[in-house]
């Protein structure tokens, strides 16, 4: 009797741990729960990367893709030592790294033993618009005006961005300045790295004339009237910003983006690069991601395979020519 109850109870709890897991989430095409995976970010918590990577992770909970995501940071020299350590994990399948833009700029400039062309390109999940943005008491009213008063004197207007040199922010502010007839060498651009936290204050209280970085870090001082967007990045207006012009609209032929993907250690097998790239395509395929995409202001920018492995080098060499052409590459 005691070795049928034992078994009896061993039965439903083996039934149990496989319905568990089960409601966990499998890797798309069923081999098998998706649990031990990994995301380095690159850089401190708090800022884009991190945001979007824990995203991921939750998303992925929520829609049992995957039962634990482990997120964590190592930051360093611009997002550098997040890759070199990725690099150096040649073969493991259950590691990914959180990056974009910012990350192809900083192993330039820090002239990086490695690069992005050395990783496994997962995917590429979202763009996020720029903006350029001035205090609620600053004389200028338009983009024109801002524009106008760079052109008088360029060294006298400085620049704030959330980046160090070579990320999205400073390489905006370059891009910008080469779209209106200013020497980019002749800018002065004011890093506020670690994700951008001191940007605002040093916008609100003077120190830079005007900023630029994404346009989500200054919605809720938009909202209070702190400050004013002058002008959005996009080739489209950002529907959370009625009323506030493209810079192609303004007269302004630039478009420029900022964007964030997911890449996995050089050397990873055939069948783990497949798992990743399924997961992530369910991730982007859920609702709850559609609603994420909505909450943060993200545009869906999804590509995987050898269309985000195109991108990935011709971003590459984008930014290579540009930060060259500033004495920083």
């Amino acid at each position: 009797m005691r070795g049928s109850t034992a078994r009896a109870v061993l039965g439903t709890l083996t039934v149990l741990v496989l319905l568990a897991l089960s409601a966990c989430g499998a890797w798309p095409g069923g081999d098998g729960p998706l649990r031990d995976l990994r995301i380095m970010v690159p850089n401190a918590p708090g800022g884009g990367y991190d945001t979007t990577a824990r995203t991921v992770a939750r998303v992925m909970y929520e829609a049992h893709i995957a039962s634990d995501v482990q997120v964590f940071n190592l930051p360093g020299a611009g997002g550098t030592v997040g890759l070199q350590r990725l690099v150096d994990e040649r073969g493991n399948g259950r590691l990914a790294l959180q990056m974009g833009l910012g990350l192809v700029g900083a192993s330039h400039v820090a002239r990086a033993p490695v690069s992005v062309a050395r990783t496994t390109p997962l995917a590429r999940l979202i763009e996020e618009a720029g903006a350029v943005v001035v205090r609620k008491d600053a004389p200028y009213r338009t983009i024109e005006d801002l524009i106008a008063a760079w052109h008088e004197n360029p060294t006298r207007l400085k620049a704030g961005g959330g980046s160090s040199p070579g990320g999205p922010d400073h390489l905006l502010s370059m891009e910008l300045a080469k779209a209106v007839g200013i020497d980019p060498t002749r800018v002065v651009y004011v890093p506020y790295g670690g994700g951008g936290g001191d940007l605002l204050p040093a916008l609100l209280d003077g120190t830079v004339d005007f900023a630029v970085s994404g346009f989500g870090e200054f919605l809720d001082q938009l909202h209070s009237g702190q400050v004013r967007i002058l002008a959005v990045t996009s080739g489209a207006p950002v529907g959370v910003l009625p009323g506030v012009p493209t810079l192609k609209a303004s007269g302004i032929d630039l478009v420029f983006s900022n964007w964030r993907g997911i890449v996995a250690p050089p050397g990873i097998s055939a069948e783990d690069e497949k798992r990743w790239v399924d997961a992530l395509t369910a991730l982007h395929d859920s609702r709850q991601w559609k609603a994420e995409l909505t909450r943060h202001g993200w545009t869906d920018a999804f590509a995987t395979g050898d269309t985000f492995r195109t991108y990935l080098r011709q971003q590459d060499r984008f930014v290579a020519a540009l930060l060259a052409q500033l004495g920083l590459g």
